[in-house]
């Protein structure tokens, strides 16, 4: 393996480290719902299936936030720009502890996943910008991190909330850490000028890199990879009990097992992903499909169930950064909605993961369908990362060779994609 570069072994700036904590909260309240699912839906008297759509609102929020607040925003000052973010964010959480329907709480996670999306989408692109190219998978890695964190703290505190002050302390608990948040990024994040002249964001400009195969390819590979880990972990909470025999007091145990496991995984991801963006997006998707087989196989036995759990944090979570930087990579051009695209990509495989678990579970085949659900939508996302790798290889190849015959012969490394 070749030295790292100075660039490489830097120091990443503070701020990076304050978004990565900003995305702390915003990744409590995106899977806290997990871990509260079944008080939850007693409580609004909804079943399990529908309640689980909440997971989805959320992620359809992401998913139309992203780009849309990515393109109004694109001339605005960052810095302010995720401030008014995390406030709306944080007042979404207050909207959801109060309200007093189904209805109501499914406005105000769709309105805080807005919120959120276009924090990610901003964030995503300050965080690369600090940094030099060959860190990119670590800024990222850090901002993914604080979902990871998230996972191993947040979600497992959301569910013993809901389970001994009730699901609404949970919301009240997340709008706190918004607000530690925000004070974090007024404080701590540089603040930016509006670029003027040939530098100024032209919509126009960033949106001709919908017109790259490799955009699409990597948004695809994305959503399939949320998509199978969501259609699980939407459902964990009642496999875990209904399936594996787990008290419901385990609950907040294993989800904590499972953000180790994140957390682990995005360290590993974000160390090598900079040097082996593609064996990273192979060695974790096809990881992530096995465990999620044998899940569904072995779904009955209570150990068999938490020590999967943990395993499929490691593999999802070692993905991330390289799903992040393999974006900003092909839509180098236009780093703001690459940042959009690679949340409405995420967040397209939040939406469709629930959904089609529900579907499996809502056909009675029982919660160890969703496991299965999920290793067929992981096993597509490693097809199209090898559709991906070899369309690379290809131009790569084309552009070598049209430049020189002795620079055919020096292969290009996987992190030279600038398109």
């Amino acid at each position: 393996m070749p030295a790292a570069s100075p660039a490489t072994r830097a120091r990443l700036p503070v701020a990076v480290y304050v978004l990565g904590l900003s995305v702390f909260a915003l990744g409590t309240s995106e899977f806290m719902l997990s871990g509260i699912l079944q008080p939850l839906a007693r409580d609004l008297d909804v079943s399990i299936p529908r309640a689980g759509l909440l997971v989805s609102a959320f992620a359809i929020g992401m998913v139309v936030g992203a780009p849309v607040l990515a393109a109004a925003t694109l001339r605005l000052p960052r810095r302010t720009t995720l401030i008014a973010l995390l406030a709306v964010f944080g007042l979404g959480q207050v909207a959801g502890a109060l309200a007093p329907s189904y209805g109501v709480l499914f406005a105000s996670r769709v309105v805080s996943a807005l919120a959120c999306a276009g924090f990610w989408a901003v964030g995503a692109a300050v965080a690369v910008s600090l940094v030099p190219v060959t860190a990119r998978a670590r800024a990222m890695a850090v901002m993914v991190g604080g979902l990871s964190i998230a996972n191993i703290a947040g979600v497992p505190a959301g569910a013993l909330l809901g389970q001994h002050a009730g699901w609404r302390a949970a919301f009240w608990a997340v709008a706190g850490l918004a607000a530690i948040g925000l004070i974090g990024v007024a404080a701590l994040v540089p603040g930016t000028a509006v670029p003027t002249g040939d530098d100024r964001p032209q919509l126009r400009r960033e949106l001709a890199i919908y017109k790259d195969k490799q955009v699409w390819l990597a948004l695809t590979a994305t959503a399939m990879n949320g998509a199978a880990v969501f259609a699980l972990f939407s459902y964990l909470s009642p496999l875990l009990t209904d399936t594996a025999g787990l008290a419901e007091s385990w609950v907040p145990t294993v989800l904590a097992l499972f953000g180790v496991g994140a957390l682990i995984g995005t360290f590993i991801g974000g160390r090598i992903a900079d040097a082996h963006l593609f064996g990273t997006l192979f060695g974790g998707i096809s990881a992530s499909t096995a465990v999620l087989a044998v899940l569904a196989l072995t779904a009955h036995s209570p150990v068999a169930a938490v020590a999967l759990s943990l395993m499929l944090g490691v593999t999802a979570f070692t993905t991330a950064p390289a799903l992040n930087a393999r974006m900003f990579n092909v839509a180098n051009a236009a780093p703001t909605l690459a940042g959009a695209t690679t949340t409405a990509a995420f967040n397209i495989g939040n939406t469709l993961g629930p959904w089609l678990g529900g579907l499996a579970i809502g056909a009675g085949w029982g919660y160890p369908s969703v496991a299965w659900t999920g290793a067929a939508l992981a096993a597509v996302a490693v097809l199209t990362t090898a559709f991906a790798f070899r369309l690379h290889r290809a131009t790569n190849r084309s552009r070598l060779v049209a430049a020189s015959p002795k620079a055919a012969a020096a292969p290009a490394p996987e992190t030279a994609e600038q398109h």
